[in-house]
Parts: structure tokens; C-alpha cells; sequence
């Protein structure tokens, strides 16, 4: 049986660009739990109408992302220059107008699960990766998308299907597939990428992701994966949403999603992993073929918070993941109550904000040293790692030699209190002689 479950994105709607005109139309698409082509409550196949709007109001869309961001007062400090972002998901679309030069495409770990012959359709990544770093277009690049860190590059590692292509329910299913974000993160980490990005989740983890996740860390690469978009389900038997992989392992900036008043989005999910959020709800972003989409999830999020992690990076490149980590944490916005909660973390992030907390930080270290310092491959206690040896006790016997003991004390007592009355009885005889 497969520990994996299948890796999940974010609905979608798809705003289809012609040369002079956004033409709204299409398709909402969703991915959540095991089943496959699963569509979330609200989000049925439609088509929605809409008058043609200029190229230049995709910007115009990106208005309220840009401005919670702060990302113009940003820019005047770092634009994510120097930094590659690797990007996990679906592929990338390197042809695409904003990201014309920026995308290296890397390996395709899902090699084999399509038939021969049928390409990738790179929606899901290459909406993430001009998020994180689309530079634009047009007159002063103006026009189309542009993403939080626009002078980064991007390395594309294909590490999951769309939902509607053919592989899908082959690489869903067979072992060979078990651990390609594995994989696909220490690929990153060795060609250059100083950030990842994960807008991917699955309900289970792995040794081999785990392990993956610490090498990284250990290069000084910040890992940011999303939260998971189950929030709005049951909670699970801990009381909150699921938790998502691999968001949820320590060292992973964890993201959350935020709506429209940046509190957080229904569908987010809410647990003690969520470390920051971003707005993810309405974002504005590109598609394949020069497409444009708006859409909603933690992995519109997620990108956001990578592509501020690129402007840290570009500018402070030695800092280590933990205190890019804090950089964001300590200077986030809209902090909910008492300074963090399971749905927004410490709050929303803020790019001018982090830089210049960054800036802060930047003279000190997170990495232990010394006789002290605990190698993370060694467990915890100096010990080798070993079986351990549960003992299983017999719960009658326990309460017969309980009541045994109980009895027993009972006794003790009252042989006392009646020593002791005894020994008072014979005193005040002897005082009454003497008087």
C-alpha cells in the first residue's frame, strides 16, 4: 500500500488573453484527497461572462496583492536578482511572454506516467512560477503578470501531473512514483536553487521526504510548501484542519491562505504548521500559452511568501533558512490576537516589511556549534536509534493489587489512630493519679 496520497492544487479559473483583450471564460478545476477529479463544494464547471478588458488590467487585477505586499517599497531594496527559485509542481511554461528568459526547465520526475508521445500541460507551475517572478511584458514590462521577485529565475522540476491528463491516476498509484518530491527537492538543491517552492500537499509523508527537507536546510535553502485547502472540511481527530505534506515538517515555512480582508480564506486549512499567510483568493496569474487565471488556494499563497523569500535571499545571501524564516514571521501584518493563531500563523506577509527585518538579522546565525550542538541525523538524547520495547500490563491485575494496596494503607492508618488514642487514653490516666 502507498503512503502517499495525491498531491493536490489549487481551483483555478482560466481568463483567456488574446493580444488586445482578457476574455473571461472557463474552467474551474480542483484536486483534493485520494479520489481523483474531485470537484470542491461551489466550485462546478461553468462559464463565467465578462466585457473584454485590456491586456494592462491583468496588472490592474495584481493591484491588491501588490499593494498588501508592499512590493513597490520593496523593490527599491531587492528584486530577487542572483536568486534561482526552483519551483515543484506541474512544469513551467518557459515561452510564456513574462517568463520569456527567466525559466530553466529542469527534470521531469513524472517521466513515464503519460503515454508515449502526450506533452505536459504545465498549467498548475507555470501560474505559480509568475507569481513568484514574471517579469512582465510590453513598453518598461508593463504589462501582463508580474511576480513578487521579478529579477529571480526560476528552475522548473516537474514533480506532479494535472489532474486531467492522462498519467494521472498511473502516477498516483504506482510505487515507482512514492517519492518524487524527495527527489525533486535534493535535484533543486543541487543544481543552485536557493529557494523552493511547494504549492503541492498530500496527506502523508515519507523517511525519504523528510530527510530531503533536512539536506536542503542543511545547503541554507528555504523550503515553502502550502498549507493544504481542506480547512473547510471536518477537523480531523486532533480538532483542526489535516495536516498537509510537506508543509508540515519542521523547517518548512508553512503558508496559509487569506481572503479578501485578509483574514483567513474558508478553505485554508488551520493547524499549529501554519507559520505565515498571503492573500489567496482572486489571484491574478499567467497560464500557458500567454493564458491568464485567476484563482484561489494556499498555493497562490505559497508563492507569494517564496517569491518574498527570493528578496531576502538576493539581498542577505548567506542568511540561513530559520532566519529567513523569522525575517518574515517578526515583521508580518494584520498579527491575529495574542501574536499567532492555527489559520493566519503570525500573521500576513509583509516583502518591505521582511527586508527590512532581514537587514536586522543579518549579522546573526541560527547554526549551532560546538560540543553542544545536536546533529539533526542523530535522534535526540545522544542514543542510538533502536527498537523500542512497549510493555503491556494487565489492567484487572493492576486494579486487584491497586485495591490490595488501598486496603492495606487503610489498615496502616487505622492501627495508628488507634495506637495513638490508646497511647492518650493511658497519659491522661496516669495525670489523673498524679493529681
Amino acid at each position: 500500500m502507498l503512503t502517499r496520497a495525491v498531491l493536490s492544487r489549487a481551483a483555478l479559473t482560466r481568463a483567456v488573453l488574446s493580444r488586445a483583450a482578457v476574455l473571461i471564460a472557463a474552467v474551474v478545476l480542483f484536486s483534493a484527497g485520494p479520489a481523483l477529479g474531485v470537484l470542491g463544494a461551489g466550485s462546478a464547471p461553468g462559464l463565467l461572462s465578462a466585457e473584454p478588458a485590456l491586456a494592462d488590467d491583468v496588472r490592474g487585477g495584481q493591484q491588491p496583492v501588490i499593494s498588501t505586499l508592499e512590493l513597490n517599497k520593496a523593490w527599491r531594496v531587492s528584486k530577487g536578482a542572483g536568486v534561482t527559485v526552483a519551483v515543484l509542481d506541474s512544469g513551467v511554461d518557459p515561452r510564456h511572454r513574462d517568463l520569456a528568459g527567466s525559466v530553466t526547465v529542469g527534470r521531469d520526475f513524472t517521466e513515464g506516467a503519460n503515454p508515449p508521445g502526450v506533452p505536459p500541460r504545465r498549467l498548475h507551475g507555470t501560474y505559480m512560477a509568475s507569481l513568484i517572478a514574471g517579469h512582465g511584458h510590453g513598453r518598461q514590462n508593463k504589462l501582463g503578470v508580474i511576480g513578487v521577485a521579478p529579477k529571480a529565475r526560476l528552475l522548473s522540476v516537474r514533480v506532479i501531473l494535472e489532474d486531467e491528463e492522462p498519467g494521472f491516476r498511473e502516477f498516483n498509484t504506482a510505487a515507482r512514483f512514492e517519492n518524487v518530491v524527495a527527489r525533486g527537492i535534493r535535484y533543486a538543491v543541487d543544481r543552485g536553487a536557493r529557494v523552493i517552492n511547494m504549492s503541492i500537499s498530500k496527506e502523508l509523508a515519507t523517511q525519504e521526504e523528510r530527510a530531503a527537507v533536512r539536506y536542503a536546510i542543511s545547503k541554507g535553502v528555504v523550503l515553502v510548501a502550502a498549507a493544504g485547502n481542506d480547512g473547510a472540511g471536518e477537523p480531523d481527530e486532533t480538532g483542526f484542519a489535516p495536516y498537509s505534506y510537506p508543509a508540515a515538517f519542521p523547517g518548512v515555512v508553512s503558508v496559509g491562505a487569506t481572503d479578501r480582508r485578509l483574514r483567513r480564506a474558508t478553505f485554508s486549512n488551520w493547524n499549529s504548521s501554519v507559520l505565515v499567510a498571503a492573500p489567496g483568493v482572486d489571484i491574478m496569474g499567467a497560464g500557458p500559452g500567454d493564458e491568464y487565471w485567476v484563482g484561489r488556494g494556499t498555493s497562490q499563497a505559497t508563492a507569494l511568501v517564496s517569491g518574498v523569500a527570493a528578496l531576502i535571499k538576493a539581498k542577505y545571501p548567506e542568511m540561513s533558512p530559520p532566519l529567513v524564516a523569522q525575517a518574515m514571521t517578526a515583521s508580518a501584518t494584520d498579527r491575529p490576537p495574542g501574536g499567532y493563531d492555527t489559520g493566519t500563523g503570525f500573521g500576513v506577509v509583509n516583502a518591505a516589511k521582511a527586508l527590512a527585518e532581514a537587514g536586522r538579522l543579518a549579522k546573526y546565525t541560527e547554526t549551532a556549534a560546538g560540543a553542544q550542538a545536536q546533529n539533526p541525523a542523530r535522534p535526540l538524547g545522544g542514543g542510538s536509534a533502536g527498537r523500542i520495547e512497549v510493555v503491556s500490563r494487565d489492567q484487572a491485575r493492576v486494579k486487584v493489587y491497586g485495591t490490595i494496596a488501598l486496603a492495606a494503607a487503610l489498615g496502616a492508618l487505622s492501627s495508628m489512630w488507634a495506637i495513638f488514642t490508646l497511647v492518650r487514653r493511658v497519659r491522661r490516666g496516669q495525670s489523673g493519679q498524679d493529681a
